[in-house]
């Protein structure tokens, strides 16, 4: 019998669940809508119980923040996230009790780069960062080989960046730091700023420079500060064609070629590059989270 491994994207709205072993060998998924703990973790074990005779382990990239240090008494929990309802819920914990097999759990972001080590854009490299840019804005990824880990966990969102409120007189979304780069550039503080969705405004719109300048000056601390060999921007902001290579523009041009590296002066194209996974880096990157436990 081979040996299937679950995998879990547990978003804001949806949880993800697939069951297999990679990209070529997903044998069943399921959409969930996320509701109450209780609901929508319930219908994601009757998912996998359908599996369960096959099912080693499960992966699990959550929203948080959480706590995803293994030796702690609240491991596996989401702690203080402002969805009504979550706060302090045992993710993992409940998951594997029900099934009786290892869960292993991580932030969404940390477990899309792993996705990408695994099978997508940073195959073959130690040090990267996975960014995503949507409803909010997260980050994480790998130094030296090693999920990003520490205090709690990568906060990249909120970040503080230069605001300029004479050219931007917006204020941020960001309900605890206002201006920070989740407040200024994610989803809802475009659409919050100019009135409409992202994917409502045209290509030739103000909000895209101001955007990529936002996330550029992110971009450039991340750099400056961990110096990674790729920087992977996903999520569904960045489905906005041109978005990337504004990005490596106003990254060039704030570095001002300070970081003598061929591949930021020469190569900027694949050094800042958007996910080869797309969309399913978050799922894969589960199914690889689960896989490692095992390993």
């Amino acid at each position: 019998m081979t040996m299937l491994y679950g995998g879990i994207e547990a978003g804001g709205t949806k949880f993800l669940c697939a069951v297999g072993t990679g990209p070529d060998d997903l044998r069943a998924e399921a959409r969930i809508p996320t509701t109450t703990p209780d609901e929508t973790i319930g219908q994601a074990i009757a998912f996998f119980q359908e599996h369960a005779e096959s099912l080693a382990a499960i992966g699990i990239g959550s929203f948080g923040p959480l706590d995803p240090n293994p030796a702690s008494s609240t491991y596996g929990h989401i702690t203080t996230t402002p969805k009504p309802g979550w706060a302090n819920t045992d993710l993992a914990g409940q998951i594997g009790r029900a099934l009786d097999i290892p869960v292993r759990l991580d932030t969404d972001v940390n477990v899309a780069a792993l996705g990408e080590h695994r099978w997508g854009a940073a195959q073959g490299l130690d040090t990267f960062i996975y960014l995503t840019v949507g409803t909010g804005i997260g980050g994480g990824g790998m130094v030296n080989g090693r999920l990003m880990h520490g205090l709690v966990h990568p906060e990249m969102g909120h970040v503080r960046i230069p605001h300029d409120p004479r050219s931007d007189p917006y204020p941020g979304s960001c309900p605890y730091h206002d201006d920070c780069l989740e407040g200024l550039a994610s989803a809802p503080a475009i659409e919050k700023r100019w009135g409409h969705p992202p994917e409502a405004l045209p290509a030739d719109h103000p909000a895209w420079a101001l955007e990529a300048r936002y996330l550029a000056l992110g971009v450039v601390n991340f750099i400056c500060t961990l110096s990674p060999q790729r920087v992977i921007i996903g999520g569904g902001v960045m489905k906005r064609s041109g978005l990337i290579a504004l990005v490596r523009q106003n990254v060039q041009q704030l570095l001002n070629d300070y970081v003598q590296a061929p591949a930021i002066r020469e190569g900027i194209d694949n050094y800042i590059t958007l996910p080869n996974l797309g969309q399913r880096a978050g799922l894969l990157g589960a199914i690889a989270l689960a896989q490692q436990s095992i390993e």
